[in-house]
């Protein structure tokens, strides 16, 4: 029994998060030399990143029966992503505002070192207009996008070539054939990466604990709380409601993605489950076209976690260098914010670099005032993190039911761990995980495509 709960991937990253921060508290010199254990995991699903969210893409607009199918999903989607990205945006407003955390802690913003912002506020001062963003978007060449892992300038080639070969219907067989068996291959190696997660956490907690130990961050501790308190409202109350109305239950579901949510705990990196998680929904009976467009799009447009961190973000340092922002003022930045939030990806420090170029195209809100955040911004990134992941999955299952592209009588016996051992085999085969044992073996229908 010990064997089989300690074989659990979700299990040996708590383990890892556990030991990582004890480690931060009695070694922290010897701890904050295990940063690049965190660094080289990112890097490996990186690697892998760009090849799986193309060839699902393709694969998922290429299987739709018609392009009136694509259109419905597509435009569902962005609804979807802005109505859930302004809540967030709003309630991190609220709760910022009523908790205060930055009130009474009288910071000159000219006093402030600035030195260690001087990377972010360089990525910002080259954030352009909508135009810019625009033509950003269209890649010069389809090897760099792939290249630089650019989530926007894949989007937009493989949701080209999805359509391209959707037109051609029989003929493009072969090409859909190839493209599946490498998304097959590319799991497999996904699989392969993940079981050095555990390490990855222990070494990315012990090199932030030993770094900026647990005395740095009581000053700001209050900030930390606010925003972990406002993701699980978020979690609990909005995505509770959208899950209740999908016609499905949130601890269920959660329960159901609980590898992929300690996962990111460790990584502080939502990117790192998407491959794993797009298979799991897929399991749970989300049909593939709709997992292939929602989920690498949402990882761009529908960043829950981030939106709260931003408006939270931007005010406590108004408020801490007694900046004074009437109403109208905190309004421009949550529609700001609205536009540039769209931007963000799912790697650690993007969020940083968003708010810099918020604070920055603003003028209003000191950008000096972000060195306030240095010691604890990665603290909070595994709240967002975790926040997007969850508000991505929730997504694609409220999406999936939306269009009629959902299983739902596969969805229950999923989620109430009814799969068939086979199912189970073919889930967890790929990750070297242990098949749990199946409640009830029923045998499972195929998802409505």
């Amino acid at each position: 029994m010990s064997k089989r709960f300690f074989g659990k991937l979700y299990v040996q990253v708590l383990i890892g998060v556990l030991a990582g921060g004890v480690l931060g508290v009695l070694y922290p010199s010897f701890a904050t030399e295990l940063k690049p254990l965190g660094d080289v995991f990112i890097r490996l699903i990186k690697m892998v990143f760009a090849p799986v969210i193309f060839a699902m893409v393709v694969l998922g607009i290429a299987k739709m029966e018609s392009m009136k199918e694509l259109g419905r999903v597509g435009a569902r989607a962005l609804i979807y992503f802005e109505v859930m990205s302004t809540f967030a945006l709003l309630l991190g407003l609220v709760v910022v505002n009523l908790a205060q955390p930055g009130v009474g802690m009288n910071v000159d913003a000219k006093s402030l070192d600035t030195s260690g912002i001087k990377n972010y506020t360089a990525a910002a001062g080259h954030a352009g207009g909508f135009m810019d963003f625009v033509l950003h978007m269209i890649p010069t060449s389809v090897v760099d996008a792939l290249a630089k892992n650019d989530i926007l300038q894949i989007l937009v080639f493989a949701t080209m070539l999805g359509i391209a070969l959707s037109h051609m219907g029989k003929r493009a067989k072969p090409v859909v054939d190839c493209l599946e068996a490498f998304s097959n291959s590319m799991f497999i190696v996904v699989g392969m990466i993940m079981r050095v997660a555990p390490l990855a956490a222990f070494g990315a907690i012990g090199f932030t604990v030993g770094k900026y130990g647990l005395q740095s961050l009581v000053s700001l501790g209050y900030l930390m709380a606010c925003m972990y308190l406002t993701c699980v409202l978020f979690v609990v109350v909005v995505l509770g409601f959208v899950a209740r109305y999908a016609g499905f239950s949130l601890w269920k579901f959660l329960r159901y993605i609980k590898d992929e949510i300690f996962t990111v705990l460790g990584t502080s990196s939502s990117e790192s489950v998407v491959p794993q998680l797009m298979r799991k929904l897929e399991h749970a009976g989300v049909s593939k076209p709709v997992v292939g467009l929602v989920i690498p799009s949402g990882v761009t447009f529908n960043p829950d976690g981030q939106c709260i961190y931003y408006t939270m973000a931007a005010i406590f340092i108004a408020q801490a260098t007694n900046t004074p922002l009437t109403l109208t003022d905190q309004l421009v930045v949550l529609g700001v914010l609205m536009v540039t939030s769209k931007g963000s990806a799912g790697v650690t420090g993007s969020g940083f670099i968003t708010l810099a170029a918020t604070l920055a195209s603003m003028g209003k809100i000191p950008v000096a005032g972000m060195v306030l955040l240095l010691g604890v911004d990665r603290f909070m990134s595994e709240a967002r993190a975790i926040t997007n992941t969850i508000g991505n999955a929730v997504g694609t299952m409220a999406i999936a039911a939306w269009v009629g592209s959902l299983d739902r009588e596969r969805m229950h016996r999923v989620l109430d761990g009814h799969s068939s051992a086979e199912e189970l085999r073919a889930l967890y085969a790929d990750d070297g995980d242990d098949v749990p044992e199946p409640q009830v073996v029923v045998p499972l229908q195929k998802a409505s495509a």
